[in-house]
Formats: structure tokens, C-alpha cells, sequence
């Protein structure tokens, strides 16, 4: 049986020199659903699952294997079994949902994030500020990706709102019904991997078959509400006739921030802050704040601020517990009153008077 090329799926050396450390061979992670594993090595596909060592040094979802992930295996005892999870280049990693405390990797190892979101009635600029501030934390370049533009009247004032959402990434603008998809391929390379994200129903699946030139996976009719139908139901990678990768992913009814890189993603009120009168203002009621003047002079907008500040404090707070986050609080009021020993006295005072 010929060997597979390991190479076709980004394996570098990077990965390769890591994987010194240990006796075993080396494969990516394809597919996952429901504990199970979809592997390729050199010597084939497999399914595979984790150690019961792994399962145990596990603390997190996160410290799971993700679909795109280089792991260390035992070929040899039929099914192979996952060791190791070799360091990632880069994650996008989302809240899981339901849960408290937790992260989940969507998709892992990639070099482009296709941030996807339809010109419909879908569209939404504040949930696409989430997208990237995450995307520019993954490590990987993100790219806005508009699709169903044929159902669009309004595209240029879309787009007008959209250049002070996306700053400088790039804006690619798609339809099913015409062949202006192309604009993708720019940014798939042999050994490269691309992920699409976005919500339920934008076209990700769509997209995916155009450029593998044939329907491979299964998608949706629009529906009467205008959105498109939920399809695509585990995170799968999928390698492209041309070379490259892709990794589709099941759509987000919601995201939660685990981090963010607000340095790219609000580059605009960070550079504004680095010009107010004191290093920590909160740009809500200081003298002398940058940000409060561009918002009085219509510079920058009062929804793109009020994102900005629900998304820190978002990702300044998640993870901890209750009491964890009053301190915090707590901690911040009184930052300018000689922090905690003041506010423990400010609080014991208060207590007595009450009585």
C-alpha cells in the first residue's frame, strides 16, 4: 500500500521535530464526534480514541485532541490510540456552551480563520466583532467572508459599516449563484488549512463544495425566515483536489470569549486610549480621555464602544468563580483609593454605622 504524503496534510517541521520526543508515529486529527476520532497517518485513515493516561492529565476540553491537531500514536494494537497532543501553532477556542469554566478548540493548527456571515437578514456587525477579536487571538489570520450576496440590496452600505468593524483584514464577498468564490483560493495552499466559522446556515458547507468542485456534504434550503438550515453536524478537515485544506465546523448559536486580542480587533480605541491623560483610564468619566472626545466628535461610534466594553469585561471575567469576580470589582472601584486594604476597610466602616 503507497504511503501518504503527510506533508499534503501541513505537516512541517515544526510538528515533526516535536514528535522526536516520542517512540511513536505521528498523525492529524480529521474528524470528531462523540468521544471518537477521525485519524490519518502515513498508512491510512482510522478511528482512533484517547489514552485512558490522556483521558485522566485531561483538565479541560481544550487539553483534548481537536479536529486539525498532530498527535503521537500506537499503530499497533488494531485501532490506533492517541498519546499525546503536539503544541499547537494556533487554536481558535470559543466558551463551550452550556457549560461554566470551560473552553473548546474549534478547530486547531490552522493558518486562516474564514469568519463567514450572510448578507441577509443574519448579518449582525456586533456578533462579527466577536468573531474576530477572537479569530486574531487564534494565532492564525482572519478573514471576513460575505455570503449569499445575491440576496442583498444594500451591499456598499454593509460594507461601509463593516471597514470600521474589519479595519484592515480582508473582505471577501461570495455568492452560490455565481462563481465569485473564487476569491477563496487566494489563501489555499498545498500544506495550508483553512477553517470556516460562523453561525448555522451562512453557506459555510456551500462554499466548501464549490472549491472541492463536487457536493461532498450535505446542505440546506433556505428557510421562510430567510435563514439558511443547520447542516453541518461535526467538525470535519477535508483535503482540496488543488492541495490545501479546509476544516468545516458546525455553525454557533453563540460564542463565548475564553480570550481576545483586542489590540488588532479594536486597534482603533486602543490606539485612542494610548492618548488619554492616564495610562488606566476606563474612558468613562477621567479628564483629558481620547476615547470620550473621538465619541463626542462622532469619530468612533457609541455601539462600536459599548461592544468593545462588553467583550473586556467579558474576557476579563470568564473563568473565575463568583467571589473571584467581586474581588475583582471590587479591586478595580477601589484601585484609586489604595486597592483591597482600603476597600476592606471601607466595607467593615460602612458595616458599622449600619448597625
Amino acid at each position: 500500500m503507497e504511503k501518504i504524503n503527510m506533508e499534503d496534510y501541513g505537516l512541517s517541521d515544526r510538528f515533526l521535530a516535536e514528535s522526536k520526543m516520542y517512540n511513536l508515529s505521528i498523525g492529524r486529527i480529521i474528524s470528531q464526534e462523540k468521544g471518537s476520532y477521525g485519524l490519518i497517518t502515513e498508512n491510512g485513515e482510522f478511528k482512533a480514541q484517547v489514552t485512558g493516561k490522556l483521558r485522566y492529565k485531561s483538565v479541560n476540553i481544550s487539553d483534548y485532541p481537536a479536529v486539525g491537531d498532530f498527535v503521537m500514536v500506537d499503530e499497533n494494537k488494531g485501532n490506533p490510540v492517541i498519546h499525546h497532543v503536539l503544541s499547537r501553532k494556533s487554536a481558535f477556542i470559543r466558551k463551550a456552551a452550556g457549560t461554566s469554566n470551560k473552553d473548546q478548540v474549534v478547530a486547531a493548527n490552522v493558518d486562516t480563520v474564514f469568519i463567514c456571515m450572510s448578507l441577509n437578514k443574519d448579518f449582525n456587525l456586533r456578533r462579527l466583532e466577536r468573531y474576530i477579536a477572537i479569530g486574531w487571538d487564534s494565532g492564525a489570520l482572519p478573514v471576513v467572508v460575505l455570503t449569499k450576496s445575491d440576496l442583498c440590496s444594500n451591499i456598499d452600505e454593509i460594507l461601509n459599516e463593516l471597514r470600521d468593524v474589519a479595519l484592515e483584514l480582508d473582505i471577501l464577498i461570495t455568492s452560490s449563484k455565481a462563481e465569485d468564490y473564487a476569491s477563496l483560493k487566494k489563501y489555499i495552499k498545498p500544506g495550508r488549512t483553512v477553517a470556516f466559522i460562523g453561525s448555522s446556515g451562512v453557506g459555510k458547507t456551500t462554499l466548501i463544495n464549490k472549491l472541492m468542485d463536487r457536493d461532498i456534504l450535505a446542505t440546506g434550503e433556505i428557510r421562510k425566515d430567510d435563514r439558511g438550515r443547520h447542516t453541518t453536524s461535526k467538525r470535519e478537515l477535508i483535503l482540496l483536489p488543488e492541495g490545501g485544506m479546509v476544516i468545516d465546523t458546525p455553525g454557533m448559536r453563540e460564542i463565548g470569549i475564553e480570550s481576545a486580542d483586542f489590540s488588532k480587533s479594536f486597534a482603533d480605541i486602543e490606539d485612542l486610549a494610548l492618548l488619554c491623560r492616564f495610562s488606566d483610564c476606563t474612558h468613562t468619566k477621567e479628564p483629558g480621555c481620547a476615547v470620550k472626545k473621538a465619541l463626542e466628535d462622532g469619530i468612533l461610534s457609541g455601539d462600536r464602544l459599548e461592544s468593545y466594553f462588553k467583550l473586556k469585561n467579558e474576557a476579563e471575567y470568564e473563568g473565575l468563580n463568583s467571589r473571584q469576580i467581586e474581588k475583582q470589582k471590587i479591586s478595580r472601584i477601589f484601585k484609586d483609593a489604595g486597592g483591597m486594604k482600603k476597600a476592606r476597610k471601607y466595607v467593615k466602616n460602612k458595616n458599622k454605622y449600619n448597625e
